[in-house]
């Protein structure tokens, strides 16, 4: 019977997302308790060695951490495995790098290049709103940001838009029919699609079904559906492919186009 708090994290039972190749070694980065859940972040270890490659070992990470040269949401974080999640800003201003961490649509974290200007905010969905023993109303977002006394218009499952800088609320984005989202769990993460209609079950989860681009409809969970934008404006950019699932044919007859343009040249 496990005594205590785990401490290692074994290569086959690190999420799938995190793509490590099972013959590297037997052990994984463990995420530190932080603002994301371990099976949904990314540490930022894999960040800088597997994804960017500026480093080739995890004394090399640990070195750059140490050095504060890595800022999560403006702030400098010197542990290396620190877990950044959905919609976390990545900023390392030695090389001038941003970016945004959004989904790929077979559900693994993108590292997105942002401007300047879109570092400076981030979304946050709402999970909770109370209020507390003094009666000071407060909403709790995905990202475990406690925001008192907010907009009474702002509902859980609502999505607000966050001043990095401040931790002030800019905006607020309603869960409403029409408006766009892009899906954050279960076998449909990373698509992107306009909400076309709501089912409640009282008791049990309520299904939500959701048209892409391409004019496929699919369902999921309430709790999958993080709302970016308005019908055709996303508040965020998102990453390449805009969120649209293809099919294995059509996957593939792309990548025969772009061998025969590369065959071309």
């Amino acid at each position: 019977m496990a005594r205590g708090p785990k401490k290692h994290l074994k290569r086959l039972n690190a999420p799938k997302h995190w793509m490590l190749s099972k013959m590297d070694g037997i052990w994984a980065p463990r995420p530190s308790q932080g603002p994301h859940k371990l099976r949904e972040s990314l540490p930022l270890i894999l960040i800088l060695r597997n994804r960017l490659k500026y480093a080739l070992t995890g004394k090399e990470t640990k070195m750059i951490c140490m050095e504060k040269h890595i800022k999560v949401d403006g702030k400098v974080r010197t542990d290396p495995n620190f877990p950044a999640g959905f919609m976390d800003v990545v900023e390392i201003p030695k090389s001038n790098d941003q970016f945004r961490l959004v989904f790929d649509t077979k559900g693994r974290y993108a590292l997105h290049r942002i401007s300047d200007e879109e570092k400076s905010f981030k979304l946050c969905r709402v999970k909770r709103q109370e209020m507390t023993k003094k009666s000071i109303p407060y909403i709790v977002t995905h990202d475990g940001r406690t925001i008192r006394y907010p907009d009474p218009i702002i509902k859980v499952d609502d999505v607000v838009k966050v001043d990095i800088a401040t931790g002030k609320v800019l905006d607020v984005l309603k869960f409403e029919i029409g408006k766009l989202c892009m899906i954050t769990k279960g076998r449909n993460t990373g698509r992107v699609g306009t909400i076309l209609h709501v089912e409640t079950h009282p008791g049990s989860f309520d299904i939500v079904t959701v048209k892409d681009a391409s004019g496929n409809s699919f369902s999921t969970r309430k709790e999958n559906v993080f709302v970016v934008g308005l019908p055709d404006t996303p508040y965020v950019t998102l990453p390449k492919g805009k969120g649209i699932k293809l099919s294995i044919l059509e996957e593939r007859e792309m990548i025969l186009k772009k061998r025969k343009a590369a065959a071309a040249n």
